[in-house]
């Protein structure tokens, strides 16, 4: 498993021909290894975005490459290796354990309907050591707290081995503990890892770069610190923003407030 760059060139979707574009054309590129945070207000296109990434909506125009190679000119499966995400819902257990599940992800990595290969075991007991889930392999997935839940699918997509990581909305409906677990192991990846987010402070502490999105339109790329500006936050997000100074860190954050 290795990181690999994304390049997305002016990709943009719509839900049917001559439709208003709910992601009109974007272009942006996260190195190998680094974390691309993807914030708006709702309804701005993150989910919509991330699908084209993951391979699941085609984009209207554009391509995206990972590791130079077009994800969308490749089967399924291979993309599958390429690219892994995960999303907001997480799936129904069907009566499947924790390593069963995690099992799932090496289905790529399979010919046809093919046993599990030599290397597959030794790959999803890894997966569940990196996520401190081995005394929960066991256990069914429903009984499990969200914050264990969203920790499973994690290790599922790490069993993929995948070059890109794509996480929708990773920390939504969690508690704080559990918001702060997710993010810790999202920095310790080494993959490139694509994450969209509510919490503006959040991308900030997390992210290498941050793309802003309102209804579909690109409205700035770059580092936090940079793009992440009062005006621009205020403008999209609809409030008045404020970044104010943490003491003795020197660390800002952003307070939120009603437009008068």
């Amino acid at each position: 498993m290795s990181a690999a760059d994304l390049v997305a060139e002016s990709i943009s979707w719509s839900p049917r021909k001559g439709a208003e574009p709910l992601v009109h054309p974007t272009s942006f590129r996260v190195g190998a290894g680094d974390i691309l945070g993807v914030v708006g207000p709702n309804g701005a296109g993150k989910s919509t975005l991330l699908r084209m990434l993951y391979r699941y909506q085609a984009p209207l125009t554009g391509s995206v490459r990972v590791g130079g190679e077009d994800i969308w000119a490749m089967p399924p499966r291979a993309a599958a290796r390429k690219v892994a995400a995960v999303l907001q819902e997480q799936p129904s257990s069907f009566g499947l354990t924790v390593r069963e599940i995690v099992m799932l992800g090496r289905t790529p990595h399979r010919l046809g309907f093919s046993t599990a290969g030599a290397n597959d075991g030794e790959i999803v007991e890894n997966a569940l050591m990196r996520l401190g889930l081995q005394d929960l392999a066991h256990r069914d997935l429903l009984t499990l707290s969200g914050g264990e839940r969203q920790r499973v699918m994690v290790a599922r997509a790490l069993a993929q081995e995948p070059e890109v990581l794509v996480l929708d909305e990773p920390t939504n409906h969690l508690d704080i503990r559990h918001q702060l677990e997710v993010l810790a192991l999202i920095r310790g990846l080494d993959l490139t890892i694509i994450v969209s987010l509510h919490d503006l402070n959040m991308a900030t502490e997390v992210c290498d770069s941050v793309l802003v999105l309102e209804h579909g339109h690109l409205r700035g790329s770059g580092p936090p610190q940079e793009v992440l500006t009062e005006r621009l936050v205020s403008d999209a997000f609809r409030v008045d923003a404020r970044r104010e100074t943490l003491s003795p860190s020197d660390d800002t954050h952003f307070s939120f407030h009603l437009p008068h």
